[in-house]
């Protein structure tokens, strides 16, 4: 039996010495195979050189280093592709996802019937009120609108059998929302509720905006509905300026009052014309998911690795 941890960097040297310590000592309790592969995702700190350290010092580590910032998903789909492990599992270095879970994700996976073990935040204690509120938010509508089954507070931290891994490899699609993937892939998932842990070390990645624009890539990936609210938009707006129109021909036949005011007529345009742009960023936002896929650029570039058998364009 072999486990593979997957650890995407980026920009982490002041967590990751810590990380290691730790991650190693909890792997070697568990008494079985292990590897350890690191995504230097286009890091501009030390981060390369102490994952160099790490491999000269450890044979159960590898690395590999992206030619330029590709992404956290970009960085979890290198991982999934260059694991060789029976088990797998995808694990932040900043220790916000505590190693000392894997012990337990791994015993239910061999003694439950189930295909992941994923952790779950069960507060959001430490993060901003508001971040909260829009992540919460977040999920209920995904959920509703999308066949993807996002569970509120899920992270990315789960262990996973094999078979679910070369699922999540055959989704090979360019633009990645992994919570996403996750549920629409199915199997069965066993929840591991945890305490909301604060970094240890280093800045986090992701302010409210980044947050946001991940919010809306998940819903455009795995969802219709916003094409489907513009198109009902337009349905309903044309509805109400067919009877607008009636309005004014009935009054002007019974009282002969033709309707006057510039506001009124300029409040109606900019509410017409706000509609027609709000649709047409919909409608692009899709249009600039398909420009994306049909480019087939790869979803990484490596630029070195201490195994010259990883995949190095994917």
């Amino acid at each position: 039996m072999k486990i593979s941890l997957i650890v995407p960097c980026y920009n982490e040297q002041e967590a990751l010495p810590l990380f290691f310590d730790e991650v190693t000592k909890v792997m070697k309790s568990l008494s079985c195979d292990y590897e350890i592969l690191f995504i230097n995702d286009g890091s501009k700190d030390n981060t390369l050189n102490l994952l160099k350290d790490f491999a000269k010092c450890d044979n159960h580590i590898t690395y590999i280093s992206f030619a330029r910032n590709f992404g956290k998903e970009a960085a979890m789909y290198a991982g999934f592709c260059n694991v060789s492990g029976d088990y797998v599992t995808v694990i932040d270095a900043d220790m916000q996802h505590p190693p000392s879970l894997i012990p337990k994700m791994l015993s239910i996976l061999q003694n439950k019937e189930y295909d992941s073990v994923a952790a779950r935040r069960n507060t959001r204690e430490g993060e901003p009120r508001l971040r909260s509120l829009f992540a919460k938010l977040f999920y209920k509508i995904i959920n509703k609108i999308s066949d993807a089954d996002v569970v509120g507070g899920a992270t990315d931290f789960r262990l996973m059998k094999r078979k679910m891994v070369d699922a999540i490899v055959a989704m090979s699609e360019y633009n990645r929302f992994s919570k996403g993937i996750f549920g629409w892939i199915g199997f069965k998932t066993y929840w591991l509720p945890y305490e909301n842990i604060e970094r240890i070390a280093g800045q986090t990645k992701w302010n409210f905006w980044n947050l946001f624009k991940y919010s809306i890539d998940g819903i455009v990936n795995f969802s219709q509905m916003p094409l489907s609210i513009a198109s009902l938009l337009g349905v309903s707006i044309t509805g109400i300026s067919f009877l607008f129109v009636a309005f004014i021909i009935i009054r002007k036949l019974i009282w002969g009052d033709p309707v006057t005011g510039w506001a009124s007529t300029m409040s109606v345009l900019l509410f017409i014309g706000g509609m027609i742009l709000l649709c047409l960023g919909i409608i692009g936002q899709y249009i600039a998911k398909i420009y994306l896929e049909v480019k087939n650029r790869p979803h990484y570039i490596i630029s070195e690795s201490n195994n010259d058998k990883v995949i190095k364009i994917k």
